[in-house]
């Protein structure tokens, strides 16, 4: 089966331990109350983050209507991503995608953003160590340390990152951004770090009444994501790359 996409859209040890200490530096502020970079454990010392949960994202394409976007405009709204008037170059954390089955003509309609990869060739290839993955299997960038050579961008088999070109005005707190900077879908770390434990996708997607999106702990069996996941299956894009994405789908 063909398809087509319609789109609405080797470090040494030595030089690896040195960028993830300058990760771990973080939390420099640009102007009161406004950081471009949260430490890893964001968390009360109490509540550090954890390998014992790995949050993930089910997307259930059969429930996904092709004619909404609430996830994207609840997503740009939570994060801040105004329009700067270039479409070309805008901030897209997540985009839907339509995608046609040639034989058939079904189109299958599917949010796309950062997979979350336990094994992230954005991290891989970062020559600062500005691309990190949290323990909790949250990947990030820290804007401090990133100095814009898009490689990430290059390595990533989604197309899940973008580079900001333009000044950046009116930023929210919770989500900081840089400009020359690469940044990507955090998975709503903010809302994982005060408790809330879901993103504002899935909260739109299920004000809509679709419920498309679920989001949860993969390593918890009783979770709700991890349940469907057992009833139902799930596929992750690309899984011959051997990235063990944190994103699954299923309809397709």
């Amino acid at each position: 089966m063909r398809y087509t996409l319609d789109t609405t859209e080797e470090i040494s040890t030595e030089r690896r331990s040195f960028t993830q200490g300058l990760a771990a530096l973080g939390g420099l502020a640009i102007a009161p109350g406004v950081f471009l970079y949260a430490t890893a454990d964001a968390k009360p010392d109490d509540q550090a983050v954890s390998s014992q949960q790995r949050w993930g994202m089910l997307v259930d394409t059969n429930s996904c209507s092709e004619d909404c976007s609430a996830c994207v405009s609840a997503c740009n709204e939570e994060n801040g991503l105004w329009s700067l008037g270039r479409p070309e170059t805008d901030a897209q954390w997540i985009r839907k995608l339509n995608v046609k089955d040639r034989q058939t003509g079904h189109v299958t309609s599917m949010p796309m953003m950062c997979q979350h990869c336990e094994h992230p060739p954005c991290v891989d290839v970062c020559p600062t160590g500005a691309s990190f993955r949290r323990e909790d299997g949250i990947v990030l960038v820290n804007k401090h340390t990133c100095i814009g050579c898009r490689y990430c961008m290059m390595a990533c088999p989604y197309k899940a990152r973008s580079f900001i070109h333009e000044p950046l005005q009116d930023q929210l707190p919770h989500s900081p951004r840089g400009k020359g900077c690469v940044e990507s879908c955090t998975l709503c770390v903010h809302k994982v770090d005060r408790g809330d434990n879901n993103t504002a996708c899935a909260e739109a997607c299920a004000s809509e009444g679709h419920e498309a999106l679920l989001f949860g702990d993969l390593n918890d069996p009783e979770s709700e994501i991890s349940k469907q996941l057992e009833k139902h299956g799930g596929t992750q894009i690309r899984s011959d790359l051997g990235l063990n994405t944190g994103v699954y789908y299923q309809g397709i």
